[in-house]
């Protein structure tokens, strides 16, 4: 990446090593990297709480499924349901995950749902629950959304309108001659920031916490930061809803940061124990 006093020009291949007619991705090695911080993350919560470790196999298992399946069906249900269903073709289309097209928001909806039924197949066993799971998955789930975000970047994707202030990217890769918002950094940035504070309450407030309380704060902070985000954005898809008008990505954002109000709120209400073996799974 080279530099002038008023941009930055990124050309950097995304491509991290070529073997052949194949190579490996910076953004492929970020989103593998997300699992693996994902388990040892995962042992250390374990070890904290004294809970099976054997939780871990099962539990990521789930999560890759749940986050792969989330991933694209929320883009082909919430981006383009008329393509993806309006035809046999297009319903072929949902299975080339590899022609791209993925949406975080689904992502969250499959990992909530993969979290109700692992909490209900394996949750006596390891004596956790749905919210349990839920909000040492939100930890793991801001630093994933770094890595990610600094993929999307290494690939010159989700950059927003042109810009003449001084961090400004010029994405050569893309054909690009003007400084573009880095909205990829952005993203990252807030994520990581979210990251720490969550991390924060987990290693030094954890005794205090309510069950419920960190995906409640995830839900508000994560997409509230996202809702405002998406000005910073080029490719939109547009929802009319009736009194005003907003992207798809704000309009998806706004009944999880009520849902992540309501779950701070109920846990304030519930005062249930955040740390695991405070309370008997039935």
């Amino acid at each position: 990446m080279t530099m002038n006093l008023l941009a930055f020009y990124w050309h950097t291949d995304p491509v991290l090593l070529h073997i052949g007619d194949y190579g490996l991705r910076w953004y492929s090695l970020m989103y593998a990297s997300v699992f693996l911080t994902g388990w040892l993350m995962f042992t250390w919560f374990c070890r904290r709480e004294k809970v099976s470790k054997d939780i871990r196999l099962p539990l990521l298992i789930t999560l890759i499924v749940s986050v792969l399946v989330g991933l694209r069906l929320g883009q082909c249900i919430f981006y383009n349901p008329r393509h993806y269903f309006g035809s046999w073709q297009g319903f072929l289309d949902i299975f080339k995950i590899w022609k791209g097209g993925l949406a975080s928001h689904g992502a969250v909806i499959g990992v909530m749902l993969g979290m109700w039924w692992f909490s209900s197949r394996f949750g006596k066993r390891f004596g956790v629950d749905f919210l349990w799971l839920m909000d040492r998955i939100v930890i793991v789930a801001a630093f994933a959304g770094v890595l990610i975000r600094t993929g999307n970047f290494f690939n010159s994707e989700i950059y927003g309108p042109a810009t003449d202030l001084p961090w400004g990217v010029v994405f050569e890769n893309r054909g690009q001659a003007v400084p573009h918002h880095p909205t990829q950094l952005y993203e990252a940035l807030a994520y990581l920031l979210i990251g720490m504070i969550l991390l924060w309450l987990y290693r030094f407030k954890l005794d205090k916490l309510h069950r419920g309380v960190f995906m409640g704060l995830f839900g508000v902070l994560c997409f509230g930061a996202r809702f405002l985000l998406e000005y910073v954005k080029t490719v939109k898809v547009f929802v009319n809803l009736g009194f005003t008008t907003l992207t798809m990505g704000q309009a998806l954002s706004i009944p999880l940061i009520i849902t992540g109000i309501c779950l701070i709120a109920y846990a304030g209400i519930r005062k249930t124990p955040a740390k695991a073996g405070a309370v008997k799974i039935s």
